[in-house]
């Protein structure tokens, strides 16, 4: 029996076969599929740096994924120990590709979406609802590796909801790479409203969540529909990337920091308890002292709960990748200090007012040494991107069970509270 570790979008199709044995360690698997990222310099490192250790263990290991994309031959070249590469374009076949490494010893179905194993806690679930992205902004690659925009059909998604329904999730979370474009493509003039309208028809969802809304596609309808259903969770996940017009016009976003201004404020007025979250990218080619201080005057008038900052990475094959003027790495790295260094100051004058609050959610985690649970509601979004809360119980409660939690202290990033019987 071959053993495969891996955690990726293919372990509904291995866990069908006869032959495959799934585990959750290295040290246990005769086989590791890695999927790699290429989205940014510092996660092809870390996918490199992935593959060489598993081939340092005398692994048999398999590649997918974004990386292979666009650097396959250098891979190739680089690590021949690897002994099967899979593009994305070719997952159609990469069943028959894996009994074909093992000279048929195995029997493999064909990628199924509709059989997943989720790899999630089991409460919740990522649905995503599109593939790839049009915008184009002059530092992403991630058109040059996904390709052109291309909306799932409505019919293949509510089946997917459904059986993640029928298997006891309660929050979903709704992603693509360009999630209120959903639509935009298909004949029948679907969008993410009526799609997110129908999603609500499924009681067994708790918590509906929407991650990457692009700026200029937030419509009021889509912001009443939020206001009025409380299942859709008022968390606005918005990568404005900068507010500084002449670079926002040089990365290629739509929008102007007026119109960001004015959506801002039409989302709180329509909804005051509205989770804002944004992310920026500092020291993108020929941002100016002046642009960066228009980027920390927009953060401290915005007042955004949660924010997260990267530097510019220059990718191959991007437009930014020639323009002039580049930013050095030591200044890139001042000014992302810096614009962290103000975002925790409003992080923690945007959690004070929470205090007193309470906030219904699921349980998602104990620390048996802090003797405190952590609770997700409206407020966090999963994958520790945004701060934690955590609570302590009198008595023992289960992952995926629906509290309710007083916020009773705040710090920085984190909410602290008690378990309201």
């Amino acid at each position: 029996m071959i053993k495969v570790g891996m955690i990726s979008m293919v372990l509904g199709m291995l866990k069908r076969s006869d032959n495959i044995e799934l585990v959750n360690t290295i040290e246990e698997s005769d086989v590791v599929i890695i999927n790699t990222c290429g989205f940014i310099e510092a996660s092809k490192q870390e996918s490199i740096e992935n593959i060489l250790d598993v081939v340092s263990q005398n692994k048999k290991v398999i590649a997918i994924g974004c990386l292979l994309e666009r650097y396959l031959d250098e891979l190739k070249s680089s690590i021949p120990e690897v002994a099967l590469w899979v593009k994305i374009k070719d997952y159609s076949t990469l069943n028959e590709k894996i009994e074909e490494l093992f000279n048929k010893e195995v029997k493999i179905e064909k990628i199924n979406p509709f059989v997943r194993l989720l790899a999630t806690p089991p409460y919740m679930a990522y649905l995503r609802i599109s593939e790839g992205c049009n915008n184009c902004c002059t530092y992403c690659a991630i058109p040059l590796i996904r390709g052109k925009f291309r909306s799932r059909s409505k019919e293949d998604i509510l089946k997917e909801a459904h059986l993640l329904a029928a298997s006891n999730i309660k929050e979903l979370v709704i992603i693509s790479q360009d999630t209120t474009r959903y639509g935009s493509d298909l004949s029948n003039g679907e969008n993410i409203v009526d799609l997110l309208s129908t999603l609500l028809e499924i009681k067994e969802f708790t918590s509906i969540r929407l991650l990457y809304l692009y700026p200029d596609e937030i419509t009021d309808d889509l912001i009443d529909l939020i206001a009025k259903n409380p299942v859709i969770s008022p968390y606005f996940d918005i990568p404005f990337q900068h507010s500084s017009n002449p670079i926002l016009k040089a990365m290629n976003r739509r929008g102007t920091r007026e119109e960001y201004e004015a959506l801002i404020d039409k989302i709180r007025t329509k909804i005051p308890h509205a989770i804002l979250r944004t992310t920026y990218i500092v020291g993108f080619p020929g941002e100016t002292d002046d642009d960066f201080v228009n980027l920390v005057d927009f953060t401290r008038k915005m007042k955004f709960d949660h924010m997260g900052a990267f530097k510019y990475s220059r990718e191959d094959g991007t437009k930014a990748y020639d323009m002039p003027n580049q930013i050095p790495e030591p200044l890139k790295a001042g000014r992302l200090n810096k614009i962290m260094d103000v975002q925790k100051k409003i992080s923690y004058e945007k959690n004070k007012e929470h205090i007193g609050e309470v906030m219904e959610g699921i349980v998602i985690g104990y620390n048996d040494k802090a003797l405190q649970y952590s609770l997700r509601s409206y407020w966090n979004a999963p994958d520790d991107i945004d701060g934690n809360i955590f609570f302590k119980s009198d008595h023992e409660l289960k992952i995926g069970e629906d509290v309710k939690v007083k916020i009773t202290s705040a710090f920085i990033y984190d909410l602290y509270g008690e378990l309201v019987e």
